[in-house]
């Protein structure tokens, strides 16, 4: 639109007369002919007064034409620009951030229930539950895991005993010590913290625990109750994810569940917690085809392989819940399995990596104890 185009459409809209209607004697009024000059006038010419009342009044029109004007050209860039900008904002609101699934929080009120459990049971002169933690070896990360479970147990009021050695304990040894545990009607669990030495076959170990004392949940005879729907000492981690799903109000029941990885302790037991949960399973491992494709179609996707961003965050579909299990250390940082900053604009639920399963895994282990306990 030109300039003139511009002025002519701001006077047919407004009716305010501009410079072409200022006249020697003021306004010109369309309903009356021009007031003549006053006496001694000279011809031709406005008097001082009337003059002066024109340019003030020409003056005042001016700048209200020039703001006229350049609201009018905003009008227009707006108008022109209006389509980009309404896609821009659509596309801010379909941009969806997942809510966090808070593990430690969820872990923190699960371990006042076993605490206060525990102290009911105390005040009927029924002892502490007891814990054995046998750690092979130096690897600080299992130190580390190892200091996490006792600090659980003082907070719950579980008695740990410690049992360290160095890597040069023989499988026989190993074997002996379990077997004097499964012995002591004092200790209610055994947990051995993995991984072990690579001359210690850890399934030998594993079936060497009595069942009931199998607080870990990894003993056959505790996975194939699971597997027949009577489920009593379960795999902590995969236990530990569907509390942490229903405390967080999230119904399973007919979900699409994809599950990447198929280690005994988490991905077999994780498919077995779900079924038992009445979803619909997909498990994937390295021979998996087109793994893309199995976690797109996914309602719920949780992954375990110890692979640092082995899900891309794009193939997160909208509104799926990410349940990340994998701990990988990079740069002196933990990270998960999955990309969490672009699966988080996706999915409807996420857990970080720190802060989500691991913690769970704790708490359930503590619940564990409790129950073995209550089983002799």
């Amino acid at each position: 639109m030109s300039y003139g185009q511009l002025t002519n459409q701001i006077k047919r809209i407004s009716g305010l007369p501009l410079f072409s209607n200022i006249y020697w004697s003021g306004w010109r009024d369309s309903n009356s002919r021009h007031p003549a000059p006053k006496a001694g006038a000279l011809p031709g010419y406005a008097t001082p007064r009337t003059r002066k009342y024109s340019l003030i009044t020409a003056f005042g029109q001016t700048c209200f034409t020039i703001l006229i004007l350049y609201i009018g050209k905003f009008i227009n860039v707006f108008y022109k620009h209006s389509a980009k900008m309404f896609v821009y904002l659509i596309r801010i609101k379909t941009i969806m951030t997942a809510k966090i699934i808070d593990g430690k929080s969820i872990a923190n009120n699960l371990l006042d229930k076993i605490r206060n459990e525990i102290l009911n049971r105390e005040s009927n002169g029924i002892r502490n539950p007891c814990l054995a933690v046998i750690l092979i070896g130096d690897n600080p990360a299992s130190h580390v895991y190892v200091k996490n479970k006792k600090l659980a147990c003082e907070k719950v009021g579980i008695k740990s005993l410690s049992y360290d050695f160095n890597e040069s304990i023989t499988e026989d040894e190993l074997l002996k010590l379990v077997k004097d545990i499964n012995l002591n009607t004092e200790i209610d669990g055994i947990l051995i913290q993995s991984p072990l030495p690579d001359h210690i076959n850890e399934d030998i170990i594993i079936n060497s625990i009595n069942p009931k004392k199998d607080v870990d949940g990894f003993h056959p005879f505790n996975i194939g109750l699971l597997a027949i729907r009577q489920p009593k000492l379960r795999s902590c981690t995969p236990y530990g994810v569907i509390k942490m799903l229903k405390a967080s109000d999230i119904n399973l029941e007919g979900l699409d569940a994809t599950i990447v990885g198929v280690s005994n302790n988490v991905g077999r037991p994780m498919a077995l917690e779900l079924l038992m949960e009445k979803c619909t399973i997909t498990s994937c491992h390295s021979k998996t085809k087109d793994l893309e494709e199995k976690v797109r179609q996914a309602d719920l996707v949780v992954v375990a392989a110890g692979r640092q961003n082995l899900v891309r965050g794009e193939w997160i579909k909208k509104g799926a819940i990410v349940i990340d299990i994998g701990i990988n250390r990079v740069n002196g940082k933990l990270v998960g399995d999955v990309e969490f900053n672009i699966a988080s604009q996706n999915a409807s639920y996420i857990t970080p990596v720190p802060g989500g399963v691991g913690p769970m895994t704790v708490a359930t282990l503590m619940e564990n104890t409790l129950i073995a306990q209550k089983l002799f």
